[in-house]
């Protein structure tokens, strides 16, 4: 006799949110591991730091390429089959990584294993906003970013830790483990949901008619950047611009990640009731704490209190998961996956940029003050957002 799971219950909401965080502590895990690890990555492929953390942009891209692909294929599966079919996929990616032979196999296969990373966040996002009660929506999309965050705080710096001890080919291997975790607990307690009634690769493409979208997309895709600007290279700009002991680098990543916790947990309060104010005040504290950072790396002591402001500007994740659920229409799928693309174009253009500073000479303090800019480009993009909203609000209002 084959022995089947009970169905889950509608009424254990707080159950498929923790499933759903798992996979997105897996999914933390995996994107953020290789940044404590590019000094151990490019000595044993033979590369330069910089040269490897080309390895973080190729993840990233895959995640821009794979979140609009596999959201409009996927657009009428149940929700809960292509949850699990994301981290199936997600979980053999990264058993592939661990086993990569050379340099430019790692690249291809981290651009593969990045694929499915966007839709799952969206259609995960999509899952817990529909669990919550009203006015919680970005307190639910929290709870399931706070897996990312967690993972910072405990995935990455086990992952350092087992890098040193067993090889950075171990962290992945981890990571796959808890992919496949995360297929059962979504299967168990998930929600077998089907795909919205008039659901359709069509309708789901139509939010790339909506100028609002692009806007919002362009404001994660720029602002989030500074995170990524000094978060990539946070091992290098430790160890050589604060003097900080090798044994502390595990602190200093978990510090850093509780840092996004804290973010994803008060930022959302604030989401629920001034969408708009609080997009504005994360990025321009985003700003002011990059330039803080780059001031100060240079005294122990503040560059470690600096990692862990520069932590708290993951509050934005959720702020746009929501902005996008609001300004998407009917295409709800497509647009919450295209959150993680856009974040994960900031996750390339922030290890990018950063890397070009530091190769130019400028230092490795100077992924600060690259990063204050970005969060000040992302700024700008949202006040012309803000504006349009407006200017269109006073044109169709009677009168």
């Amino acid at each position: 006799m084959t022995l089947r799971s009970p169905p889950p219950s509608p009424h254990r909401p707080g159950a498929a949110i923790l499933a759903l965080a798992v996979g997105s502590f897996g999914i933390g895990t995996g994107e953020f591991a290789i940044m404590g690890l590019l000094p151990e990555v490019a000595r044993d492929l033979g590369v330069s730091i910089p040269a490897a953390g080309h390895v973080i942009s190729a993840y990233a891209l895959g995640v821009v390429v794979g979140a609009p692909v596999l959201a409009v294929l996927g657009a009428r599966m149940r929700r809960r089959a292509l949850l699990m079919a994301l981290m199936a996929f997600f979980a053999l990616g990264n058993f592939a990584s661990a086993l990569a032979p050379g340099y430019w196999a790692l690249n291809l296969l981290r651009f593969t294993t990045g694929l499915p990373h966007g839709t799952y966040f969206g259609v995960a996002a999509l899952v817990a906003a529909g669990l919550a009660p009203p006015g919680r929506r970005a307190a639910a999309v929290g709870q399931i970013m706070m897996g990312l965050t967690v993972a910072v705080v405990v995935g990455v710096p086990l992952s350092a830790w087992m890098g040193e001890a067993l090889g950075w080919r171990a962290a992945f291997a981890l990571v796959g483990a808890i992919g496949l975790l995360t297929v059962g607990l979504v299967r168990h307690y998930v929600p077998d949901e089907p795909a919205p009634v008039q659901a359709s690769p069509w309708r789901e493409l139509g939010a790339l008619r909506r100028p609002q979208v692009w806007l919002a997309l362009g404001v994660g895709a720029i602002g989030f950047g500074g995170l990524f600007s000094v978060f990539s290279y946070i091992k290098p700009t430790m160890f050589e611009v604060a003097h900080l002991p090798p044994e502390g680098l595990p602190f200093v990543l978990a510090l850093f990640g509780l840092g996004m916790v804290a973010g994803n947990w008060v930022g959302p309060r604030f989401v629920d009731r001034h969408l708009m104010a609080s997009i504005a005040a994360i990025l321009a504290w985003g700003c002011a704490v990059l330039v803080l950072f780059a001031l100060t790396v240079p005294v122990l002591p503040l560059a470690v209190a600096g990692c862990f402001l520069v932590g708290t500007l993951g509050a934005l994740g959720p702020a746009l998961q929501v902005r996008l659920m609001d300004v998407a229409g009917d295409a709800q799928t497509l647009a919450a996956a295209l959150n993680h693309s856009a974040f994960n174009a900031a996750n390339a253009l922030g290890a990018w940029l950063g890397g070009m500073a530091v190769v130019w000479g400028w230092g490795w303090a100077a992924t600060g003050w690259v990063g204050a800019a970005l969060a000040l480009g992302g700024l700008a993009v949202f006040g012309a957002s803000a504006w349009l909203e407006r200017r269109a609000a006073a044109v169709s209002a009677p009168g």
